[in-house]
C-alpha cells in the first residue's frame, strides 16, 4: 500500500507512476474521496464545537431555573446530524482504503519504462548452451518415457495441471530442494523456516494477494476464510506483521521449501503440457526484511543467491530487468532469471526477485525502530524464488539429456541422489 500522505500531497506523482505501469486506475477517484472525507470531518468538528459552546449555556439556564428546551432540542438535532456524518465518514474512509488497496507500487526511478515483456532489457547471461547431435526432447516426453512423470494418473486424481513423480524423478526433485536450501542457508545466510501452507485473509492481504487477485487463489470451501498459499512469500513476510523489529537485527533473511497453489486463472491454454504451469508445485522462496537504505543492494544479493543454484548445476540462464508495465503488483524493482530449456529452444522464467520497498510493510504494519531515533519506520521487504523446484527439474532433465534417452545427474546433486549418476531407459 502506498503512503497516504504521498497520495494526499502529491497525487500527480502517483498518476505518473500508474501511467508508466499502464494502469487504468483513476487517481481523481481518490482525490474526490479525500475531499469528501475532509469536508465531512470539518462539518463534524464544527458541530462538536457548537455542542461544546452551547453546553455551558444549557447548564447556566438550568442552574438559574430558566427554560433550556430550545437549546436541548437544537443539541439533539446536532447529535443526530453528527451520527449521520460519522456513518457517512466511515463509508468514505472504507472506500478510500479499498482504493488504496487496489493501487500497485511505485516503480523505482531506475526501472525502465515499458508496456510489455518485449521491452524488458537484458542484464546478463551465464553459461554455455549445450549442443546436441540429436533433436532434444521436452521434459515431459523424457520424464514419461523414463517412468518418472505421470500426468494421466494425476489428471485422474485431481484434474488437469497436476503431476505425479516416481522414483528417480521424485528423488531428483527432492535433491534440488535440498541443494537450494543448503546453498541459501550455508552460503547466503538465510534462516530455514517451515511455515503454514494455509493462511487467513489478513495474511493474504498483507502481501498484496488480496483483495485484487482473489481469483488466482485457492480458497478453502468453509466459513473460516482460509487460503492455500500461492508462495511461501505470504507466510514468511507476515511473520513480523504488526511488529516492530530491532534495527540491529536487520537484515533478517528467511527461506522455505513449500508446496504452492495457484489457480492460473488467466493462463487458459498456456503450457498445458508438462511442469511449467501447474496448480500445485514446489518452490524454495527467499524473503528479506531490509533497512530502507540497503534494500536495493539486498535485491542484487538476493538475485545473485538465486543465480548461484543454476551456476552450481551448470545450467545456462539469463537475467532480465522487468520494465514498468511488466512488474508485479507489489514490486518497485524486479529481476527475472530465465533458464535455458533445449527442448523448447527458449529461455523460461525460473525465478523472480523483487524489492517491494515499504509497500507490503505498510499493508502488514511491519516496522523497525532505529537505534538513533524514537520514531519507528516501515521496513523494506524483498522476495524471490531460490528457485522454483519444478522448473529447475525441467531444466536439469532437458539440459542433461543424452542421445539414448538417458539423463545425467549433475555433479552438484550426486550427493543427494544416493550414488545415482545416470537415469537410463529400461
Amino acid at each position: 500500500m502506498l503512503d497516504l500522505k504521498l497520495m494526499q500531497k502529491n497525487p500527480e506523482a502517483v498518476r505518473e507512476s500508474l501511467t508508466k505501469r499502464g494502469s487504468k486506475i483513476d487517481v481523481q477517484e481518490f482525490t474526490d474521496l479525500d475531499e469528501k472525507r475532509k469536508a465531512l470531518i470539518a462539518e463534524v468538528e464544527a458541530l462538536k464545537a457548537e455542542k461544546n459552546a452551547v453546553g455551558p449555556e444549557i447548564a447556566k439556564r438550568k442552574k438559574a431555573g430558566e427554560d433550556a428546551s430550545d437549546l436541548l432540542k437544537k443539541m439533539g438535532e446536532v447529535s443526530g446530524r453528527t451520527k449521520e456524518l460519522d456513518a457517512e465518514l466511515s463509508v468514505v474512509e472504507a472506500a478510500q482504503k479499498e482504493w488504496m488497496m487496489s493501487v500497485p507500487n511505485i516503480p523505482h526511478e531506475s526501472v525502465p519504462v515499458g508496456a510489455t515483456e518485449e521491452e524488458n532489457p537484458f542484464v546478463r547471461d551465464w553459461g554455455t548452451k549445450p549442443e546436441f547431435d540429436f533433436e532434444p526432447k521436452e521434459h515431459w516426453e523424457l520424464g514419461t518415457e523414463l517412468g518418472g512423470l505421470d500426468f494421466e494418473c494425476a489428471a485422474k486424481l485431481a484434474g488437469s495441471r497436476f503431476s505425479i513423480s516416481y522414483g528417480w524423478c521424485a528423488r531428483l526433485e527432492r535433491a534440488l530442494a535440498q541443494l537450494m536450501l543448503d546453498t541459501q542457508t550455508e552460503m547466503h545466510g538465510y534462516i530455514e523456516v517451515n511455515p503454514p501452507t494455509i493462511v487467513n485473509r489478513k495474511t493474504m492481504t498483507g502481501t498484496g494477494q488480496l483483495p485484487k487477485f482473489e481469483e488466482d487463489l485457492f480458497k478453502l470451501n468453509d466459513d473460516r476464510d482460509f487460503y492455500l498459499i500461492p508462495t511461501a512469500e505470504v507466510p514468511l513476510t507476515n511473520i513480523f506483521a504488526g511488529e516492530v523489529i530491532d534495527e540491529t537485527k536487520l537484515p533478517i533473511k528467511f527461506c522455505a521449501h513449500t508446496p504452492c497453489f495457484r489457480s492460473e486463472a488467466g493462463s487458459y491454454g498456456k503450457d498445458t503440457k508438462g511442469l511449467i504451469r501447474q496448480h500445485q508445485f514446489y518452490k524454495v522462496e527467499m524473503v528479506n526484511f531490509a533497512h530502507p537504505d540497503k534494500s536495493y543492494e539486498a535485491l542484487e544479493d538476493m538475485t545473485a543467491a538465486a543465480e548461484k543454484i543454476l551456476q552450481l548445476l551448470n545450467i545456462p540462464y539469463q537475467v532480465i530487468e522487468l520494465c514498468t508495465g511488466d512488474m508485479g503488483f507489489g514490486a518497485t524493482k524486479t529481476y527475472d532469471i530465465e533458464v535455458w530449456l533445449p527442448g523448447q529452444d527458449a529461455y523460461r522464467e525460473i525465478s523472480s526477485c523483487s524489492n517491494c520497498g515499504d509497500f507490503q510493510a505498510r499493508r502488514a504494519n511491519i516496522k523497525f525502530k532505529p537505534t538513533d531515533s524514537k520514531k519507528k519506520q516501515f521496513a523494506h521487504t524483498l522476495n524471490g524464488s531460490g528457485l522454483a523446484v519444478g522448473r529447475c527439474l525441467v531444466a536439469v532433465i532437458e539440459n542433461y539429456q543424452q542421445a539414448d534417452g538417458s539423463i545425467v545427474i549433475p555433479d552438484a546433486l550426486k550427493k543427494y541422489m544416493g550414488g545415482l549418476e545416470v537415469v537410463k531407459p529400461e
